[in-house]
This record gives structure tokens, C-alpha cells and sequence, in this order.
């Protein structure tokens, strides 16, 4: 595949996965060194590890890196503070570049910086496995609202466009899923999306009572259910 071909949204997605399944139909992480840019809460971290030989996973959050850091079960881990424009690591250090839905927090005007650095940690042959949500759904109508990332989202893809396009890595595959979302209550949501310490939403009384309402539209006995649209791009640094 390349540049021409590459597609930032399926109107026809059919499969429904977590995407613990789809890392393991993409990536053979036994015995891998694999980067994981922007971690997060470290719940795709947990997963990783559980098959890699070492991971590092950088988080530009300082918030949320201290409390990664207090993470005790994972020996074969490194929590270190870094952003993809910027890695902290050797050049051809890992087997695999990861990005759970963060490539859009890079500043826009730093994501070819991020692609050229990704591009340099890869050893030859290596892949950079890169999720983001796509701009579609009844969870992200909810988002939106109040933290729209239909601009972000664009220049994220756009980032990886000119990445393949001028040869800094190589398309492999391109896969679109539905990730099943569960909350079991209003406060649910708002304690895991609207208090995250990575972005400061600020919402007035008005707005977050829009929010609630729209999201209790969803909620059922059984609590609110999503299925968030993703795409996941697989890119190969070929050469030395």
C-alpha cells in the first residue's frame, strides 16, 4: 500500500474487537523491545508486557507518571517522562513504536518531528503500530461537545500521510475495528474522561449539564454502552 491509498475513516466497519485482540493478530510482541509513546494510564502497558522482554513507556503527563512510576507488578517496565518529538532512546533500539490514541495530543507542528524520531528509535524492518479514533459515533458526539478533535484527528493522519509518502516509513496494512466502551454511571464517565490530568476541561454548569444529559441517553440496567470507531496503522521502517 501507499500514501494514495491510505483511508482516515471506514463508514463500513464490521468488527467488533477489543484491541488486545488486534495487537495480538498484528504483532508478535514475544520476546520484543518495544516503545510506548504517550501511556497513559498504563492499561495497554499491562498488556504488552505480559509478551515483551523490555518496555519503555513515556508519558509527557507528570501527573500520571508518578502514579505509573508506583506500578511495583510490571519488573520488565520503564515509566519515563518523554513525547514522541522527542524520545529519550538510542537510535534502532526497539522492535516496535506504539501509540494507543495519542498521536493527536502531539502538537500539530511536531508530528513530522515525531514520525523522523519514531523513524530512528525503529532497528530496520521494525513497525510502529499507531491507533486513533476515528471522527464518527454516538460516543464521540458526546465528546465533542466539549473537547472537539475533528481538526487534531485530521493533522494526525495528515502526519502520517507525509510520513509514507516521503519514505520515512512504509505502509503495511491499514485495519478498522469497533472498540466495545462500558460505563456504569454518569460519574464513571465523568471521573475517566472528563477529570483526565492530561487535559484541563473546563466545563460550565450549562455545558456539563448538556454532557450529562446527552450521555444519559445511553445509559440502560445494564449502564451505557459505546462502540468507538479506530483505525489502526501499521508502518515499517525499511533500510538502515
Amino acid at each position: 500500500m501507499n500514501a494514495s491509498e491510505m483511508r482516515i475513516a471506514d463508514q463500513n466497519i464490521c468488527l467488533v474487537a477489543d484491541e488486545g485482540k488486534i495487537i495480538d493478530e498484528l504483532l508478535p510482541l514475544e520476546g520484543a523491545r518495544v516503545l510506548e509513546l504517550g501511556c497513559g494510564k498504563a492499561e495497554k502497558t499491562r498488556l504488552i508486557a505480559q509478551k515483551a522482554a523490555v518496555v519503555l513507556a513515556l508519558e509527557v503527563d507528570e501527573i500520571q507518571l508518578a502514579k505509573n512510576r508506583a506500578i511495583k507488578e510490571l519488573p520488565n517496565v520503564s515509566f519515563e517522562h518523554g513525547g514522541a518529538e522527542k524520545i529519550p532512546a538510542a537510535d534502532s533500539s526497539f522492535d516496535y513504536v506504539l501509540m494507543f490514541k495519542s498521536l493527536h495530543h502531539v502538537q500539530a507542528e511536531l508530528m513530522d518531528d515525531a514520525f523522523s524520531e519514531i523513524r530512528r528509535v525503529l532497528k530496520p524492518g521494525g513497525i510502529a503500530y499507531i491507533s486513533e479514533p476515528i471522527y464518527a459515533g454516538d460516543f464521540n458526539e458526546i465528546l465533542r461537545l466539549f473537547h472537539d478533535e475533528k481538526v487534531v484527528r485530521e493533522a494526525a493522519f495528515a502526519a502520517e500521510v507525509r510520513a509514507v509518502s516521503t519514505r520515512r516509513l512504509a505502509l503495511v496494512t491499514q485495519k478498522f475495528f469497533l472498540q466495545p466502551m462500558h460505563f456504569e454511571s454518569f460519574s464513571q464517565f465523568e471521573e475517566h474522561v472528563l477529570k483526565v490530568t492530561h487535559t484541563d476541561h473546563k466545563l460550565s454548569p450549562e455545558l456539563f449539564e448538556e454532557v450529562r444529559l446527552k450521555f444519559n441517553k445511553h445509559m440502560t440496567s445494564d449502564g451505557a454502552n459505546f462502540s468507538m470507531p479506530l483505525r489502526v496503522d501499521l508502518l515499517r521502517k525499511d533500510g538502515s
